[in-house]
């Protein structure tokens, strides 16, 4: 069943969803990493302070096969990602998470998806903002951000 927009948002009908993965497959993605939510929580709290705070130290949560779409950009690879990151044109920011979802992934990595508001240069009006991480754990027993999509809501 597809629904379009406005069905979506006018339908009063129950609309039954049927699983994309078996519940067999789900249990092994799940079992690989069942701490999934925990960790994206902590990752979410961890990136944000440290990007508030001094963004030149999250060259270490990137690799070079790391990629970020920013708004419309793409960069890929540590030094282009934190090239973007350390380039903002903005003096401080302030991340206010409002949400933090998680779901395993295959491999082991973990699919974060935050929404929140951006406080930038003390500025009276926040921008909404959403972000999207795919983490992935690392031979160390750490994890990176393979992929990282950010966008800004202008509603």
């Amino acid at each position: 069943m597809t629904l379009n927009r406005e069905q979506l948002t006018h339908s009063r009908a129950p609309v039954s969803v049927r699983p994309c993965v078996s519940s067999s497959r789900l249990s092994v993605m799940a079992a690989a990493n069942a701490n999934f939510l925990e960790i994206s929580k902590a990752f979410c709290q961890h990136y944000y302070n440290v990007f508030d705070t001094d963004r030149a130290k999250l060259q270490t949560l990137y690799q070079d096969g790391s990629m970020l779409t920013f708004e419309d950009a793409q960069f890929m690879g540590m030094q282009a990602i934190m090239t973007k990151l350390t380039t903002l044109q903005f003096a401080t920011v302030q991340h206010q998470v409002t949400t933090c979802d998680a779901q395993p992934t295959p491999g082991g990595g973990i699919l974060c998806f935050i929404t929140g508001k951006l406080v930038v240069d003390g500025g009276a009006n926040p921008l909404m903002f959403g972000q999207t991480f795919h983490l992935m754990p690392t031979p160390q027993g750490s994890w990176y951000i393979h992929n990282d999509l950010f966008r800004l809501n202008y509603t």
